[in-house]
């Protein structure tokens, strides 16, 4: 019988698993904070419970709803259960994603085998208490557009974060003379110069989907998403009148209360047609870039990334579009923040494809997440590959943690 070779299992294995769990396991919960907090906006709970980081003094809604059956006063405007309710939860599953990734920190710093680079897992961990802080600020500040958006943003950066983690440890890299030595191999003028435009134009569609990304953050938090109920035109017209220099003050003051807007029409009406012209820019770009990825023979390894551009681009215009023409209804808001997660996260991943072409020049998009250790080899694995040369009778040196039996 040939010899055969299968996987045995080291720590370090072990420790990869395990972190891919968890970074998969942030993905969805960082997920779910983002819709959550759009449906807490959508729904005016987001002054359901005036302070922070408990609602009227309590941990739960139903510490207040029994205070208040007791007769106790409650500072703070009149508690609505359900309001309360919707932006608990939010901050439930918040604290749950700090507490996940703050395991991830130590996993990373106190393991030797971790191959997640301290200083990334750190930056992952300042990225969702900024998140946090945010979060009390849009409470004490009531809602001033500028933190709303700035929580959305930094909610979407904990999102990416995660998703490129998992990315990276989905497959644990080879060890760095494998792809090193691919990285040596020839290539042509053309191929290269495809490679360049295509991470050229997978970094444009990112950056143009993240200025629309802010923009809506921006029309939802001013309460501009109505200012215009027809579709395509807005209030009956192709350039409707628009108060630009007011819509796009940033900062006004932050003792007002926001809920529900403080702008004039035609200011509201201004923002909500420039999230129409991003719309239509970010558009143009997701689609050359996953185009040009397409009709790329040499790019075959990005075809199924840049097809998952084109859905998720098309459901997002389509929840958009349809947002318009039913009247704003609930469920088609929240689907619309969602479809906006989703498409980012299906962009960032022609980025990652993008970036795995640097192989040829001798890096790879996991440097930023791994350290150079998680390239090489240990002492244990190299006992493993002396075991299989000498069962197997083979020089290759590219196969770690495997044995052999006849």
């Amino acid at each position: 019988m040939l010899p055969t070779a299968e996987p045995i299992a080291s720590p370090a294995l072990s420790t990869i698993s395990l972190l891919r769990k968890l970074a998969f396991a942030g993905v969805l919960l960082a997920f779910a904070v983002v819709v959550l907090g759009a449906y807490v906006r959508l729904t005016a709970a987001g002054l359901g419970c005036p302070d922070w980081p408990g609602c009227y003094g309590h941990l739960t809604p139903l510490g207040a709803e029994q205070s208040v059956a007791t007769g106790a006063s409650l500072s703070g405007p009149l508690l609505d259960v359900d309001k309360a309710w919707h932006e608990m939860i939010h901050r439930y599953a918040a604290g749950a994603l700090v507490l996940l990734i703050v395991l991830i920190v130590a996993l990373t710093s106190l393991s030797r085998l971790s191959p997640v680079r301290p200083r990334y897992a750190l930056g992952l961990l300042a990225t969702v208490v900024a998140q946090a802080a945010l979060g009390m600020l849009t409470v004490k500040w009531q809602l001033t557009p500028l933190i709303v958006t700035l929580h959305l943003l930094f909610g979407l950066g904990t999102l990416t974060l995660m998703w490129w983690l998992w990315l990276t440890l989905r497959n644990h890299p080879e060890p760095r003379h494998a792809w090193r030595s691919r990285a040596t191999e020839s290539k042509d003028a053309l191929q290269s110069r495809t490679e360049r435009r295509a991470r050229m134009l997978a970094g444009l569609a990112l950056v143009s989907l993240l200025t629309q990304i802010s923009l809506g953050g921006w029309t939802s938090s001013n309460y501009a998403a109505v200012a215009c109920p027809d579709f395509p035109t807005c209030q009956g017209s192709w350039w409707p009148a628009m108060d630009n220099r007011e819509a796009f003050v940033v900062w006004r003051t932050s003792t007002a209360n926001y809920e529900g807007g403080l702008l004039t029409g035609a200011a509201r009406v201004a923002i909500h047609f420039t999230h129409r012209l991003g719309a239509l820019i970010a558009t143009c770009a997701l689609l050359l870039a996953a185009v040009y990825v397409l009709c790329c023979r040499g790019l075959r390894h990005m075809h199924a990334a840049a097809m998952v551009v084109l859905v998720a681009l098309v459901l997002q215009l389509t929840i958009g579009i349809s947002m318009v023409l039913w009247g704003f209804p609930l469920w088609l808001a929240t689907a619309h923040n969602a479809g906006a997660a989703l498409t980012l996260l299906a962009v960032i991943t022609l980025v990652y494809q993008a970036q795995r072409l640097t192989q040829r020049s001798g890096g790879a998009p996991w440097r930023s997440v791994m350290p150079a250790r998680a390239f090489k080899p240990n002492a244990h694995d190299a006992m493993r590959q002396a075991a299989h040369r000498r069962c197997c009778g083979t020089s290759s040196t590219n196969v770690v943690g495997r044995t052999c039996r006849s």
